[in-house]
């Protein structure tokens, strides 16, 4: 192989993949990125055996082929370059040539017949989805993936398809176990996808996702053969799903009678930015905020004994009866960071019962927060 290349263009391509390489892997491979000439294209691949992410960049090919290079290096090289063009030589032995003119690099890699070929599923049902639609759908559920390493069956997002008054609608739901984040979608044509008792996707598999998204513009989506795969112009991503059974969430959420007592609500801002405070004090320890809520107010505590204490009164519309709970503030944030309401509502039954979020401009979201002991 022998190309050249902007050096803007590569390092975007560079730059995109950098979340799925592996870099403490027991295989080196994973750790490079594939370079394919294909046409007019520099095709560049990365995979960590559960994530491939492919796309195509324009490159003055001078010689085709196909080589490795360890992309945290290439990374580096292209970004602390001053030069608009990066030529790139394939050499003996594994050996690769890389100069800006100023600088000049001879680096080691590994046979390109080694890396992990990406395949795209074949005949596979793909259907359009709206991108920031997909992206509102991350953003809500993501936060709530449980982070600990013994929380497998938890430690994606749970996807299914679901039917609202004949309609086909997209679910995504997240937990991990203190609080729980749902959001619903009307999605055309998604009865087209095969998803059965529904699909767990991983966090990072979601994050690449999300990447992809993000940058404006329909992608098209399918699922076959235990593998997420979308497209959006010329890039692909494969996901591998997570081999676990997500729990029945469903019983988790109680059901919303009419009574509108129970119910509060309230401005988005003051409330964020009043956990926000109620957090300048907690430790691993002390992580909770005491909530008094009265008639037309809602008065937070929370008290670290090695630090102090601090307290904060919000207006809020009220009428039920007085209630003292406590919660962690970061769930609000987390849930409340993502949601485009001005006005909140917090339906809350009692002491023990969890405190459920909704937001007028929050179509189809609905959040899930576990009281504590404070």
């Amino acid at each position: 192989m022998e190309i050249k290349i902007d050096r803007e263009t590569l390092l975007k391509g560079i730059s995109r993949v950098q979340g799925i390489l592996e870099k403490r892997s027991h295989m080196p491979i994973l750790s490079t990125v594939l370079l394919a000439t294909k046409e007019n294209e520099l095709e560049i691949s990365a995979t960590d055996l559960e994530i491939g992410f492919q796309n195509s960049y324009p490159v003055e090919i001078i010689k085709p082929g196909t080589i490795t290079i360890s992309g945290k290096k290439l990374l580096d090289i292209t970004r602390e370059t001053d030069s608009k063009k990066i030529y790139i030589s394939e050499k003996d032995n594994n050996w690769i040539y890389i100069s800006d003119n100023n600088a000049h690099y001879n680096l080691s890699c590994l046979p390109a017949d080694e890396f992990p070929v990406l395949t795209e599923p074949e005949d596979m049902i793909m259907i359009q989805i709206e991108g920031n639609m997909l992206a509102e759908m991350i953003n809500k559920t993501i936060h709530s993936i449980t982070m600990e390493e013994a929380g497998f069956k938890l430690s994606g997002v749970f996807m299914e398809r679901i039917d609202k008054g004949g309609e086909g609608f997209l679910r995504m739901v997240a937990t991990d176990g203190h609080r729980l984040s749902l959001v619903d979608k009307k999605t055309p044509d998604i009865q087209k996808i095969e998803m059965k008792q529904g699909v767990m996707i991983p966090r990072k598999g979601l994050v690449e996702l999300n990447k992809l998204v993000l940058e404006n513009g329909d992608i098209f989506f399918g699922l076959k053969q235990n593998n997420l795969v979308a497209k959006k112009g010329k890039a692909l991503i494969v996901i591998r799903l997570l081999d676990a059974k997500f729990p029945d969430y469903q019983n988790v959420i109680p059901e919303r009678g009419e009574d509108k007592e129970n119910i509060i609500t309230i401005n988005k801002k003051p409330l964020l930015e009043a956990m926000k405070r109620m957090m300048i004090i907690r430790s691993d320890q002390y992580q909770g905020v005491k909530m008094n809520i009265g008639i037309n107010y809602l008065e937070m505590v929370s008290v670290n004994p090695d630090l102090g204490n601090v307290e904060e009164k919000v207006e809020i519309k009220y009428e039920g009866k007085p209630i003292e709970m406590g919660f962690n503030p970061r769930y609000f944030i987390d849930a409340l960071q993502p949601m485009d309401s001005d006005i909140i509502h917090l339906d809350i039954k009692d002491q023990t019962s969890p405190c459920l979020i909704t937001g007028d401009q929050d179509d189809g979201f609905l959040g899930l927060i576990m009281p504590m002991r404070v």
